[in-house]
């Protein structure tokens, strides 16, 4: 009797092995195929996400978020960031996120063609991303493709996404550190803006700030987050009394307890005006996450985020995948097109048969 012969190694593992030695070794491309798996959920994603794990976060890795409505001017802003961060020496991964787009294929070819001159750079990094690679929800996605550049080394993971709308907020909300960007042509003030907006930022860029009318947007940001604290016009300067006003003083009070004001600045980020501002408050806020404990708590909560999204995303597959779930909906859909069964009776009718095992 001919002994059966042990099952050879499969090629997708030696495959997905030689993607782990890769990142290992800082190979740029195992990054971009690594990424690649992680985005469209390919089989053994999420073993090299568990194989990396044990190295986020060990390197002061800052992620930062910037969003802010279209034509504010974000994609320049973010290269300009690039350029600063690198003449300090350190290295840069953009994630370019357009949550809306369905005929890109995930390449935002705007943001590459206004950044190629910083993508030339070896210590920079650019990966566009759509909702097209994001089954389990772009948010979660976009954090996981982030924690493979912050095991992979790069010191300022750079998040930008196109709008300001919900998918955008929870993008930016993956960050440590998430920068609204806003132009003086953004409507009438900031009353344009939803309020849940104007909530999500630690700090505030007044961009194309040799407009007119930034001066008055700039005004009208302050007094909105001043209102939020209740000290509204403690940053304007009475006529009467010059020396009323907190200026830097308050801020230094603010920052060194355990609040954070959010500053308002102003750039034009193609001059590259305010960029050397704007680092120095990123890195503020990140000295205050630090000495005050809310980093290590932000990172206890993002992770609690992601497991409860890495449940419901196996959840969600197992349930249309593995059970008899897609064939009961595809026997009811004529009765709900007809009005004779709603979706919330299909819907529970396929939880009753999940329960019972079918």
């Amino acid at each position: 009797m001919t002994a059966t012969p042990p099952p050879a190694l499969s090629l997708e593992r030696m495959r997905l092995d030689a993607v782990l030695e890769g990142l290992a070794r800082g190979d740029t491309a195992a990054l971009a195929r690594a990424i690649s798996l992680v985005e469209n959920q390919r089989d053994g994603f999420e073993r090299v996400l568990s194989e990396i794990h044990k190295r986020i976060g060990k390197s002061g890795t800052q992620r930062i978020g910037i969003t802010g409505p279209p034509g504010a001017g974000k994609s320049t802003l973010t290269e300009q960031l690039v350029r600063a961060y690198r003449e300090r020496g350190r290295k840069v991964a953009v994630i370019a996120v357009d949550p809306t787009s369905p005929f890109t294929g995930g390449a935002l070819l705007g943001d590459r063609i206004r950044m190629e001159a910083v993508s030339l750079d070896p210590g920079v990094f650019i990966r566009s991303m759509a909702t097209r690679g994001a089954q389990g929800g772009l948010a979660t996605t976009t954090e996981e493709v982030a924690d493979v550049l912050d095991a992979f080394g790069f010191d300022r993971i750079l998040i930008e996404t196109v709008g300001v709308g919900q998918t955008e907020l929870d993008i930016a909300a993956t960050a440590e550190t998430t920068v609204l960007v806003l132009v003086p042509e953004s409507g009438d003030g900031i009353q344009t803006l939803k309020a849940g907006v104007m909530e999500v930022a630690e700090l505030y860029v007044i961009n194309k700030s040799d407009r007119p009318g930034a001066d008055k947007l700039k005004q009208e940001v302050e007094v909105m987050l001043g209102i939020r604290r209740g000290n509204a016009f403690a940053h304007i300067t009475p006529h009467h009394q010059p020396r009323a006003a907190t200026g830097g003083k308050g801020r230094q009070r603010a920052e060194t307890a355990d609040v954070w004001e959010p500053p308002v600045l102003t750039t034009v980020a193609s001059k590259g005006e305010g960029i050397p501002e704007l680092v120095d408050a990123l890195n503020r806020h990140h000295s205050f996450l630090e000495t005050s404990g809310k980093l290590a708590e932000r990172r206890k909560r993002r992770l609690a985020t992601r497991t409860r999204a890495v449940v419901n995303r196996a959840i969600r597959q197992w349930v249309w995948d593995e059970t008899q779930a897609e064939d009961l909906l595809a026997k009811r859909l004529d009765d709900v097109a007809a009005g004779t069964r709603t979706p919330y009776e299909v819907a529970a009718e396929v939880l009753d048969q999940v329960r019972n095992g079918e």
